[in-house]
């Protein structure tokens, strides 16, 4: 993929929103937003990961703060941009093409409005393969070693702000969450320069295209009629959990997150689902047992149509099907499940891998 044209927002904000397992923001808004750039300035340029100069330099990209705050707290459009050149301005070094943080809803198309209005293209990878609630659990952190600073924050009223050095990614995350809460809960974010060769190496690759393809997927699907939550869960190589109705839901934003749980009874009364989140599902428990846990995706899709279902449009009644799909290889190794395993929020279970996986390769490989 060298491009992104009007005719591949829908694709892609289908795929991505199915991929952030709940989080990353709202991705009809971000298509709008996107859509309108492009029609403004002209398609979004894509590099393959593997055709970055070793010296490039790359920063990652994305909305920091509670999905719930961003629905009814629409962008500016400027906050990405704005935050990069304070960036660059703060380096003072030219900055080679933007990085996407999480491949999660708004979060995998606002990189590609920055982009744009930067004139520098785009990473088809991502640091994550999925949308994470806390800036550590990215892959470029924990195997790599980047530093998460130097960060810059910008918000809707042009508010800005400059994380020069913390002591750790800990506190990286604790500064700009009080920063984007200070700023209404969300605000765009821009640092952790990378370079071409660490992208190389530790990024999760592809994952842009991976979005595109799945959401072709669905699209296709849908127009022929088949069952498509059974379509996502073979492309992406997971499995169906439950098909049910939300029965129960419990959702508050705190702390700069969204956080709750949910109830999901199957359609034939049999069984119960509660799976529990932060911004993100983390938790899947079936008739009580432990069925998937992060960094597996667990995904909440329409149950007729496939159309993934963010933490911040949950409603009682929806007919949702839940899908779990196994993670990039790279969220499972013994440091990464130190940060993203489900340990790391607070749960005393162990981590339970789903077999198979296709994230972070080329999606004519996929299913």
């Amino acid at each position: 993929m060298n491009t992104v044209t009007l005719d591949d927002i829908e694709r892609i904000a289908l795929g991505a929103g199915i991929l952030g397992t709940g989080g990353g923001g709202n991705p009809y808004l971000g298509s709008l937003h996107l859509r309108e750039t492009i029609r403004q300035y002209g398609p979004a340029r894509i590099v393959d990961p593997h055709d970055l100069a070793d010296d490039a330099l790359v920063p990652l990209c994305g909305f920091i703060g509670a999905p719930t705050a961003s629905v009814e707290k629409l962008e500016a459009g400027t906050e990405l941009i704005g935050a990069l050149r304070l960036l660059e301005e703060h380096v003072g070094r030219p900055i080679s093409a933007i990085g996407i943080a999480e491949i999660g809803g708004a979060n995998s198309l606002a990189p590609l409005v920055a982009g744009i209005q930067a004139g520098l293209p785009i990473v088809d990878c991502d640091s994550m393969g999925r949308a994470f609630p806390e800036l550590p659990m990215s892959v470029f952190f924990f195997q790599a070693g980047v530093p998460v600073t130097p960060l810059a924050m910008v918000d809707a009223a042009g508010n800005s702000a400059i994380i020069p050095y913390t002591v750790d990614a800990k506190w990286a995350e604790r500064l700009a969450r009080t920063l984007a809460t200070s700023m209404g809960a969300t605000a765009g974010l821009a640092g952790s320069m990378v370079t071409g060769a660490q992208v190389k190496q530790y990024g999760i690759h592809y994952t842009l295209s991976l979005s595109k393809y799945l959401g072709q997927r669905v699209l296709t699907a849908q127009a022929n009629g088949d069952d498509v939550p059974t379509v996502i869960a073979q492309t992406l190589e997971g499995k169906i959990i439950l098909r049910g109705k939300i029965t129960d839901l419990n959702r508050r934003t705190t702390q700069g997150f969204a956080r709750g749980t949910l109830t999901i009874e199957s359609f034939g009364g049999q069984d119960q689902l509660d799976i529990e989140f932060q911004n993100e599902f983390l938790i899947a428990y079936l008739n009580g047992e432990v069925v998937a846990t992060v960094p597996d995706l667990i995904s909440i899709v329409t149950d007729d149509s496939g159309e993934p279902i963010s933490t911040e449009v949950l409603r009682y009644g929806m007919r949702v099907a839940v899908l779990g799909i196994p993670a990039s290889p790279a969220l499972k190794t013994p440091e990464a499940l130190a940060v993203v395993g489900p340990r790391a929020f607070g749960y005393d279970v162990d981590f339970q891998p789903l077999p198979g996986g296709c994230i972070g390769n080329k999606p004519e490989t996929n299913g």
